[in-house]
């Protein structure tokens, strides 16, 4: 591969990294897929609950963006009274090796941080 050819990837990656971070952007998105994610099907309150310091109104914003970009469906409950319940779609699967690195990172760097 050439010099040039190399750059035109970086280039095309680089754009991919923020094509990316243009989806998952913000303070929330990836733990409430995250919540989703290893739950496999979570309610509206459960989420509210697993992602602390999350208001209502900003949990409903975040949930409906991320089902728009087709990560997440939306399922009314036939229940009383009515709860919605969330899950991955198979392509928002596709984030369960990242949400999965992810946290060992996380792991990781809290112990380097912290020594825990």
């Amino acid at each position: 591969m050439t010099e040039n050819e190399c750059q035109l990837e970086h280039k095309r990656e680089i754009m991919a990294v923020h094509d990316a971070m243009d989806i998952l952007n913000g303070k929330w998105k990836i733990s409430i897929i995250s919540s989703i994610c290893y739950y496999n099907k979570r309610r509206f309150s459960d989420i509210l609950n697993d992602v602390q310091g999350i208001s209502n109104k900003m949990l409903s914003k975040e949930l409906k963006e991320l089902e728009i970009n087709k990560l997440i469906t939306r399922t009314v409950l036939d229940t009383q009274p009515i709860s919605v319940q969330y899950q991955l779609t198979e392509y928002g699967m596709t984030l369960k090796t990242m949400i999965n690195n992810l946290a060992e990172w996380g792991i990781a760097h809290r112990k380097v941080i912290i020594g825990k």
